[in-house]
């Protein structure tokens, strides 16, 4: 006899996975509440600090050009490009149909004020479907450099700003709140959220009671937090090691001696105990300025601490200086590690203390601006205040030739690159995972109220 199921329960199963599928099918609506702890004070992405706010900039703005999670370009505002003449002049073609919120199209023309404002040294013209730009050297890399935020397309008028970004401004408080529209006539398609409220300049312990509070529903979280939030249950996205803790220098070493104290500073120093400690894992230790996971050689640079050498060295020194170690006396954190690494250095016989002051060296904390290994080691030394490092050529083997020398310079000691941390709410559904600590809001969305 032929056995057969029953019609109740064939229905309850249809009605089983109905629901399902409601529960995890992409839907419009709802308003994403977001903290951070950078408080810009202009919307405006070309400025010095940009890093900071990118991922705010990247929803109102966007570039020629984007990266994948590998760091290669891929069209944007721009759907293709060509190099002439040993890669000095560059032809960026435009997509067609692009608007601002108000209505008024994207031309070549306004991606060429926008483009000089943010680089006055460039050469920038406009075609009638395209944008020429042309460099003093060669520039292979320069795709991936306007896929930087600080490169973003702006239209910029009696104040007013502007961008062809999936939002539009709906209020801003400088410093403190800004709340963005979806636009529905976006290029790329409308995002799902109705909106997006962000708080600015909150501290960590601030955005995690937000956040527990039900306020809020993406916190960033500080690094030695991560996996402390996570194991209470929390839905915590980390991303690769993608900012650079260093200690830097004032200048140039102005003697044999100074030299030699560098070199036994660097060497005192523990950097896996600090990660492991300090950070609790929170990111890995870093002899390079730039991660191993983009460059592939980062293993070359030494990490490990060799108090002996540094013993070594400080003895061929007949007088250390002592040296006032600056620190941010807003981040406890890097109270610790200064603190730490004080006592490294008097393990080797050297002299540190700290300082809120003017410092001989600075605990400083640095994002990369790309995931393009060559824009973001040319922006880092742009940042620290360091000559240009040479690196016309495309090839690994003049990238880590350009990094060494500036690590030969004993203008910087690298210390940890640490990784980005966010919480995020389970009510938001399509959160991308990222090796850098980029915000993919146009896709998320939030799940259905329950009655």
């Amino acid at each position: 006899m032929k056995r057969r199921g029953s019609p109740l329960l064939a229905v309850a199963s249809l009605l089983v996975a109905a629901v399902a599928v409601a529960a995890t099918r992409p839907h419009y609506g709802g308003t994403l509440h977001l903290s951070m702890r950078a408080a810009p004070a202009s919307l405006d992405p070309n400025q010095p600090d940009w890093t900071t706010s990118r991922n705010v900039f990247s929803l109102i703005f966007d570039t020629l050009v984007t990266l994948d999670d590998q760091g290669r370009p891929l069209p944007s505002l721009a759907t293709t490009w060509q190099a002439e003449s040993g890669n000095l002049r560059w032809k960026f073609f435009l997509r067609r149909g692009i608007t601002f919120p108000e209505g008024r199209p994207l031309t070549p023309d306004i991606v060429a004020v926008s483009l000089r404002a943010a680089n006055p040294s460039w050469k920038v013209f406009s075609t009638d479907d395209a944008v020429i730009i042309e460099r003093d050297s060669p520039a292979p890399d320069l795709p991936a450099e306007l896929a930087l935020l600080r490169n973003a397309i702006a239209e910029r008028d009696a104040g007013k700003i502007a961008g062809t970004g999936p939002f539009v401004i709906a209020q801003w408080d400088p410093g403190r709140k800004l709340v963005l529209a979806a636009r529905d006539d976006y290029w790329a398609g409308r995002p799902f959220l109705d909106s997006i409220e962000i708080e600015m300049g909150r501290n960590f312990r601030e955005q995690m009671v937000s956040f527990d509070l039900g306020k809020t529903q993406v916190i960033e979280v500080a690094p030695e937090q991560a996996r402390r939030v996570a194991t209470a249950g929390d839905r915590v996205e980390t991303s690769a090691p993608i900012e650079l803790l260093a200690l830097v220098f004032s200048g140039d070493p102005r003697s044999a001696a100074d030299s030699k104290q560098r070199d036994a500073l660097s060497l005192s120093i523990d950097r896996r105990l600090l990660n492991s400690v300090v950070l609790q894992n929170g990111g890995e230790p870093a002899g390079g300025l730039l991660p191993n996971w983009m460059t592939g050689y980062g293993f070359l640079f030494p990490v490990d601490v060799n108090l002996t050498r540094a013993q070594q060295v400080r003895a061929e020194i007949p007088e250390t200086t002592v040296w006032n170690l600056g620190f941010d006396a807003n981040d406890p954190i890097e109270r610790v590690l200064a603190e730490r690494i004080v006592l490294n250095a008097r393990d080797a016989g050297l002299r540190l203390q700290l300082a809120t002051g003017p410092a001989d060296v600075r605990l400083v904390r640095v994002p990369l601006a790309s995931l393009d290994a060559r824009v973001a080691l040319a922006q880092l030394t742009a940042t620290l205040g360091f000559p240009p490092a040479k690196n016309d050529a495309n090839s690994l083997d003049d990238l880590y030739a350009a990094e060494n020398a500036l690590l030969k310079s004993q203008r910087v000691i690298p210390l940890l690159h640490l990784r980005a941390a966010c919480a995020v709410s389970k009510s938001v559904k399509n959160w991308t995972r990222v090796r850098d600590e980029a915000w993919r809001l146009p896709d998320v969305w939030l799940a259905a109220e329950r009655p």
